[in-house]
């Protein structure tokens, strides 16, 4: 059976410092997952977990108490509004969320894509060339599946996240150079894990021609048997007005099947 889009996992609010949109409410979020027919959407606002030392200074104002304000989270029948985060790694690889906090959000997504926080998510030197942003690009993403997480509701924002580089020419370089074995090995740890990988509404909004350079990932990643789950990273209303049309697009571009599915 295809792949049924019914869930958008990543989705920011009001609350978040990039979003700051008044129309982006939880309230609007549901109205959203109505709108098109999902069961289950979760709010992902940015979060460092004040517990945790490294904060950058727009990371440090963004903590549990921030990110509550938005709770309690409207309901409707039939649709599961869970209650998760999107943290941070920063250079020196730590997450910034305790496992405690972990422990009690729904959902928790980790990007290792932010390539465009200079100084904080990478050393300077990772930011040389497309050479070093491929490295950094594997580094990070295998220091995050050696780490103790709850895998089973942790997801993999954005891999092909457009930030990867300030040039589309450089980004699309960058996802070239991604060696195939590394990619293999690392999917196949991500799928024995259990972890989400995001199909982010951005990264699938593609050009026809970038299509097998974005995908490649992603089509390895099927192949070792990772599962998959939508994001549109909203964090105004007009991105959630165009995201199942993208999540369709990507699905039967990668001919996803319910059995590809990531479920929290």
């Amino acid at each position: 059976m295809r792949f049924i889009v019914d869930h958008d996992l990543h989705i920011h609010s009001q609350i978040s410092s990039c979003s700051r949109d008044p129309e982006q409410t939880p309230t609007r979020l549901l109205r959203y997952a109505q709108e098109n027919g999902l069961n289950t959407i979760c709010l992902t606002d940015h979060f460092w977990d004040e517990t945790v030392e490294g904060a950058s200074e727009w990371y440090a104002p963004q903590n549990f108490a921030h990110i509550s304000a938005a709770k309690p989270l409207p309901q409707a029948e039939g649709i599961r509004f869970l209650f998760g985060c999107e943290t941070e790694l920063n250079r020196f690889l730590t997450v910034g969320a305790s496992r405690a906090r972990m422990d009690a959000l729904d959902f928790i997504i980790i990007p290792t894509t932010h390539f465009h926080m200079r100084g904080y998510t990478l050393f300077e030197d990772e930011l040389m060339t497309a050479e070093t942003r491929a490295a950094a690009w594997v580094r990070r993403l295998d220091a995050v599946l050696n780490m103790d997480l709850p895998f089973h509701k942790v997801g993999l924002a954005h891999l092909t996240c457009g930030l990867i580089a300030p040039e589309r020419e450089t980004y699309l370089q960058v996802l070239s150079l991604l060696p195939e074995t590394e990619m293999q090995r690392l999917f196949t740890k991500a799928a024995a894990l259990g972890v989400g990988i995001e199909l982010n509404a951005s990264d699938m909004d593609f050009a026809d021609d970038e299509a097998e350079t974005v995908l490649r990932p992603y089509r390895i990643a099927k192949a070792c048997g990772c599962k998959f789950y939508c994001g549109s990273d909203a964090h105004h209303p007009q991105t959630l007005d165009r995201a199942k049309a993208i999540f369709e697009r990507a699905v039967d571009a990668l001919g996803l099947l319910e059995s590809d599915k990531f479920r929290v």
